[in-house]
This record gives structure tokens, sequence and C-alpha cells, in this order.
């Protein structure tokens, strides 16, 4: 598969992490109120490190970083799988996509510009059928983001998270099939 990146937006460039790239993502990715949510709440440092620069080799973890400039914004994740079924089924039909974004840019709609350019590179550039995301139900801002990119609220599992300062939480899990993808697009186009 040839490589997605990089896609220019209105307010970012998204692409492969590269050595430079990976200092900045540690210097928000612990950061407590960008974990607030998270339930990896942090990442060793040469773990990430590890993880950054095996993306660009990975035939199933098309991860980038936004950047704005020489400057490391977000991070978004999009993370092919497969799809539950019985043998003979389809491989590597589906994504989960997620993303980070470094406080001091909350507001700039990135995550905004971030999530739906992720579903366009799962559906029109690598050809996937499904995508999904979560959230926690607290988190507003991410279900916000999620469902104004067109991903259609799935379930709300009742009390399924633990969160050390809120206690039982209640996941949102949001996801958008290549149809629905297509259609929304067309329609915007038309």
């Amino acid at each position: 598969m040839h490589s997605p990146w990089p896609v220019e937006l209105d307010s970012v460039t998204l692409r492969y992490p590269t050595a430079g790239d990976i200092e900045q993502v540690l210097a928000f990715r612990n950061l407590p109120e960008v974990n607030r949510f998270m339930i990896r709440t942090s990442v060793e440092p040469e773990q990430l490190r590890r993880e950054l620069q095996d993306v660009v080799a990975s035939e199933r973890d098309y991860s980038c970083v936004a950047v704005r400039g020489d400057t490391v914004v977000a991070i978004g994740f999009l993370e092919l799988h497969d799809a539950v079924g019985q043998p003979g089924k389809p491989l590597g039909t589906e994504a989960v996509v997620g993303y980070l974004v470094h406080p001091e840019y909350w507001g700039q709609r990135i995550g905004s510009d971030l999530v739906p350019a992720l579903l366009e590179v799962a559906f029109s550039v690598l050809g996937l059928r499904r995508v999904t995301a979560t959230c926690s139900a607290p988190n507003v801002a991410s279900a916000r983001l999620l469902a104004g990119a067109g991903m259609r609220l799935e379930a709300r599992r009742l009390a399924e998270e633990w969160h050390a300062e809120l206690g039982w939480l209640d996941g949102l899990h949001f996801a958008m099939l290549a149809e629905e993808w297509h259609q929304r697009n067309t329609q915007v186009d038309a």
C-alpha cells in the first residue's frame, strides 16, 4: 500500500511522524489535561518513540502527526484491524481512529479537520468498509467532534470504563460505513 500522507488541510498538514517530531509529541502526550479521558493515561517515552518510528513501515498503522509550520499540534490514529466473522472473512477491512491535540491548540478546529481527513484516507485511499471510534460519555467535546464528522453513535455502554477520579463511566461507540462516507460526501459536493 502506498503512503496516504502528506495531506494538506486548512489548519494543518498531516504526515508520517519523523524522528524530530517525537520529542514534540512527548511534550504533550502525557499532560494530565490531554489524558483526562484516556484509558492509557501515560506512555513511557521509549515506548512512544518505538511506536511512532514503527508507523512508517507498518502495514496496519496509518497514524500521523498534524503539523503547523514546524510545530506538531496533534497526532491522529488510524489503525487497521480485521472484522469479526467466520473463517474466510476479508482481512484488514476496518479501522479505529482517534486523536490527541496539544492543549495550546484546543479550540482551533485541529480535531475537526483531523478526524474527517482520517476518514477520507480510510475510505477513499485505503478502501476500508468500516471505521470506529470511542470516547467516554463525559468527554462531550470528543463526542460532538465525532458526530460532526458524520460518525453515527452506535452504542452507549453503561459503566464500561473505570476512571480514577470519576469512577465508572459510560462509553460512547461511534462508527461509519464506507457507503455512509461516500453518500455524505456526494451530498456535500452536489
